[in-house]
């Protein structure tokens, strides 16, 4: 009888195989299931968004009742509770701002209220860290005071309890991807976040109409904010990804495709400042799942410049079909099943569409099974069970080629550099805290070493606010 470990290994060797671009022993299957977890395991969106140990065990539950390759260990990431600490304006709670059994929503401002003024791109530019900690972070909270107003005690009491909780919950990850492992034999499929420079200033800075209103007015001033975001963005990235190099880091694609910018604004602006983080990743060793939301298809000959491998791209709402016969040889391929299809079709239509996919895509190996979209909790139970269920049978390869092993090159990767004032992964720098020490009686590399480890703490709060809340 097969165990719990032997699953979970032969999982694993099907979907780096895959991932590689190689011909595992069948199709593997990755779902991104988010609140779908929550309608399965019986609980409320408010109940997951606002409770991760509620998600968590929701995950593990479909985890261990389908029989899935891969899943990630919370898709319903923001966790609505350190939202609320933290009093951040930008999201809309289920449960308290909108029904509890919708999902939770990204309140966008207006132009006028845009969390970064048209002014400010110099200040941004100069040092980064400084400005979110400095100007951001009071706009989008409405606990912490801004810079020259008096420090008041909720605000304090907020940045802590908010850290504290951030702490707390990236550190429950561990247990909840060793328990998919033993209990479930599942592969947690990603590990690591990433995003674009310019989709951070369209998303969470200038707002998506103050960004479009700049590639017009201040286009130079875009790109330096963009250049001078990029060594950030991969620290972040590459500060949490996979130590193993084993699962990709996910790439989270918004707004630089057509048409929400032109081809143009694409290839002079969100390419130049992406390409160098994927290229920096892969030579650590780093996949990066690009998770292209929406219809990226335009952009498909730029995306196919970067080396063989070293991205897994998922097609949303592009053609499936065309992104394989431009990239398929090059990289492996996700996705493909509507989400609509998913919610209100047939499972007999499934199976069909999943048969097409398979067929057009998979037959060389270099595919993961997996819905176009994250699945919402309008995804059908029994239209999910006939996707894996068909998998299973027709996903089958007669022949395979050898796992691929996987593993970090030794210190292959060198970084980004930067011209901002402080440096990625960092707050207040050595250098300044070390003029302000004077003369050190004892050991002066024990005390800079301690300075950097805690340091690092405050950038990672204030960069992971930014990127995954």
């Amino acid at each position: 009888m097969e165990t719990t470990e032997q699953r979970y290994n032969q999982r694993l060797a099907r979907y780096v195989t895959a991932m590689r671009n190689g011909k595992p022993d069948m199709v593997p299957i990755r779902p991104f299931v988010a609140e779908f977890t929550a309608s399965y395991a019986g609980y409320t969106c408010q109940e997951v968004t606002h409770d991760y140990r509620k998600a968590f065990e929701a995950a593990r539950r479909c985890a261990c009742e389908f029989d899935w390759d891969a899943v990630v260990a919370n898709m319903v990431y923001v966790w609505t509770g350190l939202v609320q600490a933290l009093g951040l304006r930008y999201y809309a709670v289920p449960g308290v701002d909108i029904g509890p059994d919708v999902g939770f929503q990204y309140i966008e401002p207006g132009e006028d209220n845009a969390f970064m003024k048209p002014d400010e791109y110099d200040q941004l530019i100069d040092d980064p860290t400084a400005f979110l900690y400095s100007v951001w972070l009071p706009r989008v909270s409405r606990e912490v005071s801004a810079v020259g107003e008096q420090a008041a005690y909720r605000g304090r009491v907020a940045l802590t309890k908010s850290a504290m909780a951030m702490l707390q919950y990236f550190t429950d990850f561990g247990p909840q991807v060793e328990r998919l492992r033993t209990e479930c034999g599942t592969v947690s499929a990603i590990a690591g976040i990433m995003k674009a420079p310019f989709d951070i200033l369209a998303d969470k800075l200038r707002g998506y109409i103050g960004l479009t209103m700049d590639m017009i007015e201040r286009t130079e001033k875009v790109l330096a904010a963009c250049e001078a975001l990029m060594p950030h963005l991969y620290h972040v990235a590459a500060t949490t990804a996979d130590p193993s190099c084993t699962v990709p880091v996910g790439f989270w694609m918004h707004r630089g495709c057509v048409p929400f910018v032109s081809k143009g604004q694409f290839e002079s602006h969100y390419w130049p400042t992406v390409k160098p983080i994927i290229e920096e990743l892969w030579r650590g060793g780093h996949q990066t799942l690009m998770y292209a939301e929406g219809d990226w298809n335009a952009h498909l000959a730029s995306f196919a410049e970067l080396p063989d491998a070293s991205v897994v791209y998922h097609v949303d709402r592009g053609d499936i079909f065309e992104a394989h016969e431009t990239m398929g040889e090059k990289f492996c391929l996700s996705g493909g099943i509507p989400n609509v299809l998913l919610s209100h079709g047939t499972a007999e239509q499934v199976r069909a569409r999943v048969k097409d996919v398979i067929d057009g895509v998979a037959r060389d190996g270099g595919y993961i099974l997996d819905a176009s979209a994250i699945m919402q909790n309008d995804t059908k139970t029994e239209n999910l069970r006939a996707l894996t269920e068909f998998a299973r049978e027709y996903g089958v390869y007669s022949a395979s080629s050898a796992a691929v092993e996987s593993g970090c090159p030794a210190g292959s990767a060198r970084g980004l550099s930067s011209e901002t004032k402080t440096e990625p992964g960092a707050c207040v720098p050595w250098s300044l805290k070390r003029a302000e020490l004077g003369e050190i009686s004892g050991d002066e590399e024990l005390v800079e070493r301690i300075w950097r480890e805690v340091d690092a703490l405050g950038n990672t709060f204030i960069w992971q606010m930014l990127v995954s809340f």
